[in-house]
């Protein structure tokens, strides 16, 4: 049986995702497992193309921490090297010495005091051009520690979803039939509320000899839940009204389809609406499989323990 012929395209409304529909444009997947667009940028010059606090704000945090390191280390070694060339005997208070690198090593610890308006006072410039050169340096100082507070409270403030997917969707039994299921749990002492959940099955099919993305709305089980405590389970019932009625093992494993999932929620800690989203390609679907419980009660009946690690844990199961 065609493909098309397997895809109840009356029963779901196609959807307009964004991604546009010459599906020879695209490499690999529409999104990547993090919820970013599988998309490289070009023909345009980076400075243009990239937006440096964003970069900071989402980058990891080793990452940033290692550029404003390196960033105050680099610009102290310039002034230093200024200061150097100017001559040492225009700060007052060093001891002057035969050994060069010890010159050096003087001057750039009294850069990193005026960069930092520390100003321990037994150094101080000498004549006009290091004068000027230490009130430069102080002014640059005040602005980049002011740049770098505003991104240390971006980087802590920003709302973020803190829940996690399952690394694979599965389809098994649910009620008469099967279903497509996808989990996801919070794992941070967060509370969520009013969660709402889409998702979207995207394929390359072909029609009049022309390969074509197509996308359709999977309808859930449940798309909305007052609190996300506990884990939750997106249930898309694989009926006569789901496009993927009919499909068999071997069509996920041989067609090229995707599964765009969108989750916002209600966030009590930051006040704020936070939305997280992933994706899974057929590859990542396992066939005939259910996934394990994972959360049970405790040994004093008192709590009830939601096992993070079981996440990903599922059984395999007939169909």
């Amino acid at each position: 049986m065609a493909l098309l012929d397997r895809i109840n395209l009356k029963a779901k409304a196609e959807q307009n995702t964004g991604f546009g529909t010459n599906a020879n444009s695209y490499g690999g997947r529409f999104v990547n497992k993090n919820g970013s667009a599988n998309i490289e940028k070009r023909g345009m010059h980076a400075l243009h193309r990239i937006s440096w606090y964003h970069t900071m704000i989402e980058m990891p945090r080793w990452k940033f921490m290692t550029i404003i390191l390196l960033f105050y280390i680099c610009i102290n070694f310039v002034f230093a090297l200024i200061y150097y060339g100017l001559g040492i005997e225009h700060l007052d208070g060093i001891a002057l010495s035969d050994n060069e690198f010890e010159k050096f090593g003087k001057a750039y610890f009294f850069s990193a005091q005026t960069f930092t308006t520390v100003g321990y006072g037994h150094i101080s410039p000498v004549g006009f051009l290091t004068s000027a050169l230490s009130a430069a340096e102080a002014l640059m100082g005040l602005l980049s520690f002011a740049i770098a507070t505003g991104l240390f409270f971006g980087r802590f403030s920003r709302p973020t979803a803190f829940l996690k997917f399952s690394h694979n969707a599965v389809v098994a039994p649910y009620g008469n039939g099967t279903g497509l299921m996808i989990r996801l749990t919070p794992y941070k002492n967060t509370n969520f509320s009013d969660a709402e959940a889409q998702m979207t099955l995207g394929m390359n099919v072909e029609e009049d000899g022309k390969v074509v993305n197509r996308f359709y709305a999977l309808d859930l089980e449940l798309q909305k839940i007052s609190a996300l405590n506990l884990s939750w389970t997106l249930v898309h019932p694989i009926n006569e009204d789901s496009p993927l009625y009919n499909f068999t093992k071997e069509d996920y494993a041989n067609l090229h389809g995707e599964i765009l999932v969108y989750v916002k929620t209600f966030d009590d800690m930051f006040s704020n609406t936070v939305a997280i989203r992933t994706s899974y390609t057929f590859e990542e679907v396992v066939y005939g499989a259910k996934f394990e419980s994972m959360y049970s009660r405790s040994t004093d009946n008192s709590k009830t323990i939601l096992h993070l690690e079981k996440l990903n844990d599922f059984q395999h199961v007939a169909l």
